[in-house]
């Protein structure tokens, strides 16, 4: 997540992206015409003004970006095509020097009869797969309409000076979300409000992580500067006696342009300084020899994880600090850790493409297991069941595991962006994944993808989205997501018509 710059770490940590990734960020905000291609909206809006057209402007802007991911959707669906053409003539040539009889009709079909009258299965089910496939990304592209009435921007939380790593929220009441920024501190809001009520600037470093207490008035950070905080909040309701307007002005922060959403943001960050502000952490964790990237509590929040960019993640007791375990075994950098709601277990993630399972539950036996199915960075890995695991990475796939058969992954997602700190609804079992690209999808646990949130001029992140997280326990929003434009965005998904959408003829 955090990346380390050409200059080094800065302050101990890492508090903005690398040169690199900032011509990324910069590149992806201002469209695709700038690498080259034509920019299909303005193709698409020529055509329709050389027409009269009656249409409301806001109806023509929507209809032209479905229009623009359609061609786009179709492009891919092309290519696709073209190739599985020419593997299944390869295959035609391979069956026809090894005696087998086919014709076009059975090749529609998917099934291939040799001289003996058996029947290819697995190539059948192949081909299956692959139509069935595409058929979906083609159903997908015409879901944007309904997808904008049952995934909503609700709230948007701003006042950091810097981009936003983390995101969580609370699991008691009153529930409040927290942000992790690289500005160095971390933040508690209202989730109602959208208000800052608390500022913690006890690190020295990027805030790269922070997790609640399940239980208690305790958060957990980690830090860019080899340490991990635990800090007590003291939250009462109503919220809004001790809270901030992060947005004074009330105005909507993200119709405006580069210039006027600087202003607003400088404006947001001054507000939040007047926040309650906490300075000195109940306990400070330092056994690490590197950046600590991602903290979490086991269950019950007696014990809590680190998880270090020296390879290592360390097993603490939270009321003494006492280290209790240094799990070795990853052969380059940590990039996050979490833990079972209900069980002592714990998953590490790495650089090095894999992810490690490790069991707590017998004091005497800390068995691992390694997971290998990701070709590069594994930017996260969380529980999704008592049997299921979810795992992100770089190379733009999901992978969804069974705890009992590690050796391949039950479902694989494939994204076209690469994919940061994903979450599991507890509920509904829906996977949030967050992108560098900006974008944020919601897919079930079969791989099925059940929709895209806005993004547009008007909502939606403006830059990569680092993290998101589920929170159901409150009404207003359900969802939030973090990322470098320096905001959390709270969202009202309707699971339940997202279900029925998926099972839907």
């Amino acid at each position: 997540m955090p990346i380390e710059g050409s200059g080094g770490i800065a302050a101990g940590g890492v508090s903005r992206p690398s040169t690199k990734q900032k011509r990324k960020a910069h590149s992806l905000s201002i469209g695709r015409t700038n690498s080259g291609e034509p920019d299909r909206n303005a193709v698409h809006r020529d055509m329709l003004e050389g027409q009269d057209s009656r249409l409301p402007p806001a109806i023509r802007q929507t209809l032209l970006e479905l229009f623009g991911q359609i061609e786009k959707e179709f492009e891919v669906l092309y290519v696709e095509n073209v190739e599985l053409r020419k593997e299944i003539d390869s295959l035609n040539e391979r069956l026809a020097s090894e005696g087998a009889v086919t014709d076009g009709s059975e090749l529609s079909k998917g099934v291939f009869k040799t001289k003996t009258g058996h029947s290819t299965s697995q190539l059948s089910q192949k081909l299956k797969t692959t139509y069935k496939a595409s058929t979906s990304k083609i159903v997908s592209s015409f879901k944007a309409t309904t997808t904008r009435a049952v995934c909503q921007l609700q709230k948007e939380y701003a006042g950091h000076r810097d981009g936003l790593w983390d995101v969580a929220a609370t699991r008691i009441a009153p529930v409040v979300l927290g942000t992790a920024s690289a500005d160095h501190t971390a933040m508690l809001w209202s989730i109602e409000t959208g208000k800052c009520i608390l500022k913690y600037v006890g690190h020295a470093g990027s805030v790269n992580s922070i997790k609640f207490h399940p239980t208690d008035q305790l958060a957990l950070t980690a830090s860019g500067d080899h340490s991990a905080h635990v800090w007590r909040y003291l939250v009462q309701l109503p919220l809004t006696q001790t809270s901030i307007d992060s947005n004074p002005s009330g105005e909507d922060e993200v119709d405006a342009s580069d210039k006027d959403e600087a202003e607003a943001l400088d404006a947001a960050e001054a507000a939040s300084e007047a926040a309650l502000t906490v300075r000195a952490p109940v306990t400070a964790l330092k056994g690490h020899q590197g950046v600590i990237i991602a903290a979490d509590w086991l269950v019950g929040g007696k014990q809590l994880i680190t998880a270090s960019w020296d390879r290592t993640a360390n097993v603490y007791d939270a009321e003494t600090s006492e280290l209790l375990h240094s799990l070795t075994g990853h052969d380059q950098e940590l990039t996050h850790c979490s833990t079972h709601p209900a069980q002592r277990l714990v998953v590490t993630s790495s650089r090095d493409t894999t992810f490690r399972l490790w069991d707590f539950r017998d004091p005497s036996i800390h068995s691992v297991n390694v997971f290998q199915g990701h070709t590069d960075t594994v930017t996260s890995a969380v529980f999704a069941s008592s049997e299921n695991v979810v795992s992100g990475s770089d190379d733009r796939t999901v992978k969804v595991w069974d705890l009992k058969n590690m050796r391949s992954p039950i479902a694989t997602i494939r994204t076209d962006s690469a994919v940061n700190r994903l979450s599991v609804s507890p509920t509904h079992k829906i996977i949030a994944l967050p992108h560098d690209n900006r974008h944020v999808r919601l897919f079930d646990m079969s791989g099925v993808r059940l929709a895209r949130l806005p993004r547009s001029n008007r909502q939606g992140h403006r830059r990569m989205v680092c993290s998101a997280v589920w929170s159901e326990e409150n009404s207003t929003c359900n969802l939030f997501t973090c990322g470098f434009d320096r905001q959390a965005l709270g969202w009202n998904i309707n699971t339940t018509a997202l279900i029925q959408e998926k099972k839907a003829p």
